[in-house]
């Protein structure tokens, strides 16, 4: 198994350890974050139906990030707007899923910025 394999394979675990723990119902949906290299993307999902009830990321076409410097601050936005656009669908609290990642840096920004937005978590 090479580093990159395994790394992937630990973080998946930790995907699923975390899973068994967390659950979004229609009351209180669950907001799921995807961190790539370049990108950062965030679902608000009801786990009891399967559907994603609002979605958004950094690499959509009604997301304009030229004004903002850095990756921190483009999750930040991105955070702020998925709010606004809850907000307009009704939600106003979330379980918060980090999908394996540490809560710091890009993941920590788009939280911070989904608060600032009114979302409750």
């Amino acid at each position: 198994m090479s580093k990159t394999q395994s790394k992937l394979a630990a973080r998946s675990k930790r995907v699923q350890r975390i899973r068994t723990k967390i659950f979004g119902t229609a009351e209180r949906p669950r907001m799921r974050v995807y961190r790539s290299n370049r990108y950062i993307y965030v679902q608000i999902i009801d786990d009891t139906k399967g559907r994603t009830l609002v979605a958004m990321s950094s690499g959509d076409k009604d997301f304009d990030g030229t004004d903002l410097k850095g990756k921190c601050e483009q999750a930040k936005k991105v955070g702020s707007l998925v709010a606004q656009k809850a907000k307009a669908a009704g939600i106003e609290k979330v379980v918060f899923d980090r999908g394996g990642n540490l809560y710091h840096g890009r993941v920590k920004a788009l939280s911070d910025g989904a608060r600032e937005g009114g979302l409750q978590f």
